[in-house]
C-alpha cells in the first residue's frame, strides 16, 4: 500500500506542524511500517501507553514516524497480554525501544531479542569467541563526573571487534512521575528529561499542550523560545569542541572553549536570570521577557564569539595532532546511518540531511530558516566540522532573532484542556529531534506523557562506529557523539 493511502486516513493532531494521527490493527501495524520504510521514512519513537488509560482495549502501542513533510503518529490497540508485531527488521532502532517499552509496561514485541533493558539483573551480553579475543568491561561507574553506562568491548590486541552497551542505570520512572501532575506544571519535569536539552524538551512539551488548548503563543514568545534554543545549541557545541580537543591531547582547546562557553552562560544569565534555561519556558510563552539591556548583553557577545571561533577553527583544522586523531576515526557511513535511522547532529555528519528547523519548521523558523549544514565522511573530523558550521549558523540566527524580535506580550494564559485530548510536540534540539506525546486526564492533570531523545537512534550507531578502531580512541569517538544517558533511561 503506498504511503499516500495511509496519509489519506489520518487526522491532524494538535501541537507541532505536520503531525498526523492514525489508528491501525495488528496486521496494518506491520504493513504501515513496511510502507514507511519503503518511502524512506524513519521511526522516531515507539512506546506503550499506560494500561489503565486504555482499559477498553487492554494496551495502546504507539509509534511516531518521520516521513516527507509529516510526522505520522500511529496507535495500535491490543487486548491484554497480547504480543504485537516487532519492527526491528524494518527499523533496527526499534529493538531497544521495544525492549524498554516491555520493561515499563509488560507488553512485548514479537522480535526475538527479549533481554530486559532497564532491569537490574545481570545483563546477558553477546559473546565474541575466537583465538586471541578477550573482553574489556568499562563502567557503569566511570573515572569522571558523568552518568553511568556499561560498555563491553570484544577486542584482539587493541583493535575492537565488537562493542555492546548497556544503559538504564539511572532509570527514573519519568513516565510515572508525569502521570497525575498538573498539565501546566509538566514542563518543569519535561525540561529535566535530559538537562542539557532543557529548552528543546520544554518547548516540545509546551507545543503539545498549547495545541491541545487551542492556543498560539505570541510571536514575541516564539522568537524568545528560538533564541533560547539556539543559545542552548551554542553552549553545548562550545563545550563539546573543548572536550574533543582535550580527548585528543590538546588541552589548549579545552581551556579556550571553556572560556567561551562561560562568557556565553554569563550573558544568558544576564538576559534570562539563568545560566542553564531549565525553567525559562512556560505554557503559553516564556517566564521572563527580555529588556533592552538584556538584548544588548547577548548582542555584545556575538562579534567576539564569532572572531574567536574563526581563530580556533583554523587552529583545529591546521593542528597536525588533531587531524591525525580526528580524520578517519569512528567513521559511520552514510548507508549505515540511514539503515540505523540516525538523526540530528550525528546523522548530518553522515550525510543524513534532516533538520526539523528546515523540514518541519514551527514559528519562527518558518520565517527565519537556518542554512542546512551537512558533512559526509561520518568520522570524528566530520562531527567536529559540523559543530563549527552549526555554531556559526546559530550565532547568525541569534543576531537575526534579536534584530527582528517582535514587540508585544511574551506570554498568554491557556484555557482548559478537555480530558482525553492528545497533542504532540516536536523540536530540533541540539542533538536532533525531541518528541513529547501528551494526553490529558481529568481535572487538568496529565494522563500520560512520553518523551523521546534522539540518542535512542545514535547509541546503537556508536557500537558500529568503534569497530576496527583501537580501544584508546573510544573516549574520543564517544565524545564526538556525546549522547544522553538520562534521555534514554526513562
Amino acid at each position: 500500500m503506498p504511503l499516500s493511502r495511509w496519509l489519506a486516513r489520518t487526522q491532524g493532531l494538535p501541537g507541532a506542524p505536520g503531525v498526523r494521527g492514525l489508528q491501525v490493527d495488528a496486521e496494518e501495524w506491520r504493513q504501515l511500517a513496511r510502507d514507511v520504510a519503503g518511502a524512506g521514512g524513519r521511526l522516531l519513537a515507539l512506546w506503550v501507553a499506560p494500561q489503565a488509560l486504555s482499559a477498553a482495549c487492554g494496551n495502546l502501542v504507539c509509534a511516531a514516524y518521520l516521513t516527507s513533510g509529516a510526522l505520522l503518529a500511529v496507535r495500535l490497540p491490543l487486548p491484554a497480554a497480547s504480543v504485537y508485531p516487532g519492527l526491528a527488521e524494518l527499523f533496527p532502532c526499534a529493538l531497544r525501544l521495544q525492549r524498554a517499552a516491555a520493561d515499563l509496561s509488560g507488553v512485548c514485541a514479537s522480535d526475538p531479542d527479549q533481554r530486559p533493558w532497564l532491569s537490574g539483573e545481570p545483563y546477558d551480553f553477546v559473546r565474541v569467541q575466537g583465538d586471541g579475543v578477550h573482553e574489556i568491561a568499562v563502567g557503569p561507574v566511570h573515572a569522571g563526573i558523568i552518568e553511568p553506562g556499561h560498555f563491553r568491548f570484544s577486542v584482539v590486541g587493541e583493535k575492537v571487534l565488537r562493542l555492546e552497551e548497556h544503559l538504564g542505570y539511572v532509570h527514573k520512572g519519568i513516565g510515572r512521575l508525569f502521570r497525575g501532575r498538573s498539565l501546566l506544571e509538566g514542563q518543569v519535569l519535561a525540561a529535566r528529561v535530559s538537562g542539557d536539552s532543557a529548552v528543546a524538551f520544554g518547548w516540545a512539551y509546551c507545543q503539545a499542550l498549547e495545541g491541545m488548548a487551542g492556543a498560539s503563543p505570541p510571536p514575541r514568545a516564539a522568537f524568545l523560545r528560538a533564541l533560547m534554543l539556539e543559545l542552548e545549541r551554542i553552549a553545548n557545541h562550545l563545550g563539546d569542541l573543548g572536550a574533543l580537543g582535550n580527548d585528543a591531547g590538546f588541552a589548549f582547546g579545552l581551556a579556550q572553549f571553556s572560556r567561551l562557553k562561560e562568557l556565553l552562560l554569563r550573558a544568558t544569565h544576564a538576559a534570562f536570570g539563568q545560566r542553564y534555561l531549565l525553567d525559562a519556558l512556560v505554557p503559553g510563552g516564556v517566564r521572563r521577557d527580555l529588556t533592552p539591556q538584556a538584548i544588548e548583553a547577548i548582542r555584545a557577545q556575538l562579534p567576539s564569539l564569532e572572531q574567536q571561533l574563526a581563530i580556533l577553527r583554523a587552529i583545529y583544522e591546521e593542528h597536525a595532532g588533531l587531524r591525525d586523531r580526528f580524520t578517519g576515526t569512528g567513521a559511520l557511513s552514510a548507508a549505515l546511518a540511514a539503515r540505523l535511522g540516525v538523526l540530528g547532529l550525528v546523522g548530518r555528519a553522515s550525510a543524513q540531511p534532516l533538520d526539523l528547523r528546515i523540514d518541519l519548521p514551527c514559528s519562527p523558523y518558518d520565517a527565519l530558516p537556518p542554512r542546512r549544514m551537512l558533512q559526509s565522511a561520518g568520522d570524528v573530523a566530520a562531527r567536529v566540522t559540523l559543530r563549527f558550521d552549526e555554531l556559526a549558523e546559530s550565532l547568525s540566527l541569534v543576531r537575526r532573532l534579536l534584530a527582528q524580535l517582535p514587540s508585544g506580550a511574551s506570554r498568554i494564559e491557556l484555557g482548559a484542556v478537555p480530558p482525553g485530548a492528545c497533542g504532540v510536540g516536536l523540536i530540533e534540539g541540539w542533538r536532533g529531534p525531541v518528541l513529547v506525546a501528551l494526553e490529558a486526564g481529568p481535572e487538568g492533570r496529565i494522563a500520560s506523557c512520553h518523551a523521546h531523545d534522539p540518542s535512542w537512534q545514535s547509541w546503537p550507531a556508536l557500537e558500529h562506529a568503534i569497530i576496527g578502531n583501537i580501544v584508546p580512541d573510544f573516549p574520543l569517538i564517544n565524545k564526538s557523539f556525546n549522547l544522553s544517558y538520562s534521555g534514554v533511561d526513562l
